[in-house]
């Protein structure tokens, strides 16, 4: 197990170098000089050949592309990700603030769609029937419903309606704990409904299969009660797509945010990055799609590992 978790870390690791590269190749094959796209500012004017120069040194693109690959590198590996060109902030520093918010969000809304979508795909697997039925369609609806849509009829019915939540904003924690989680169950929710809804139709699938195999009927006519063997034998053996699925929907929760954070104005990572992106601050849009990046192949590295626990053979 201890070579198998290594070696899916080294893959790991070679991936983020990977992606590191592509980043540094990206920003420089682009046409146009990012010194230049700076200072027009989109009014459409030209700078001086003095304040471009003067640009291009306070960025380091007048260093060959070779120093330029290194500094990236060296700095990216060790979490100095440069400064702001709006403020000045440190973009580790700002995206120290803003990623635990999102990561809290993306949590709290994934733990929602496992504890939701593995016991109702798998209970209508195994009733069938109506239930089977009202699931598919439900899940269908889950699943199409774009989350903007849905967060915007949250606000409408829980907020401007019935008042009982907020519409939106953020407060820490430790400022006040309750405030804090009003403003985060309606995100949340949003965010999680159709991923439960993917997780409940995969789980769904993956236990129908099971319950056809030839296995599972010997296991019945040894005398094993149904229940004992859908929950110790089904139940386990069907997961590892539904891990799959949630390791994959769980990398996407960080792109869907973008617009969950814009709905219920909550500042989380995605908000920055939508602010960089305007505002043209190229070193915090650099260090955000880096972050994500690094948080998407740390996923992939941890659904691997959970294969290695659920199912030996694929430690071979």
């Amino acid at each position: 197990m201890t070579t198998y978790v290594l070696r899916r870390i080294g893959v790991g690791v070679g991936l983020v170098l990977l992606v590191l590269t592509l980043i540094f190749l990206a920003l420089h094959l682009v046409p146009g000089d990012p010194a230049m796209l700076l200072l027009s500012q989109g009014d459409g004017g030209s700078a001086t050949p003095d304040a471009v120069a003067r640009v291009r040194e306070q960025l380091g693109l007048d260093q060959p592309l070779l120093t330029q690959y290194w500094q990236f590198l060296s700095g990216a590996l060790t979490g100095d990700l440069g400064e702001s060109f709006r403020n000045g902030q440190a973009v580790s520093e700002a995206i120290g603030e803003r990623l635990p918010r999102t990561l809290e969000l993306v949590g709290l809304a994934t733990l929602i769609a496992v504890v939701v979508g593995v016991p109702w795909g798998a209970l209508a697997a195994r009733r069938g029937g109506w239930f089977d039925s009202v699931t598919s369609v439900l899940t269908s609806i889950g699943v199409a419903l774009p989350v903007f849509v849905f967060g915007a009829l949250l606000v409408l019915l829980f907020s401007l309606k019935l008042g009982l939540l907020p519409a939106g904003g953020f407060t820490e924690w430790g400022d006040d704990p309750a405030r804090h989680a009003q403003l985060l169950v309606m995100p949340a929710i949003a965010l999680a409904v159709g991923f439960a809804s993917t997780v409940a139709r995969m789980t769904r699938s993956a236990v129908l299969e099971m319950l056809h195999q030839d296995w599972v009927r010997t296991a019945r006519s040894l005398g094993l009660s149904r229940r004992t063997v859908f929950r110790k034998y089904v139940l386990r053996n069907s997961l590892n797509p539904v891990v799959t699925t949630v390791g994959i929907g769980v990398g996407t929760l960080l792109g869907s945010t973008v617009l969950v954070e814009r709905v219920f104005s909550y500042p989380g990572l995605s908000s920055l990055l939508v602010d960089a992106v305007t505002a043209r601050d190229y070193p915090v849009v650099q260090g955000v799609v880096i972050t994500i990046a690094v948080l998407f192949v740390s996923i992939n590295i941890i659904v691997d590992v959970l294969y290695g626990v659920l199912d030996p053979r694929v430690r071979r």
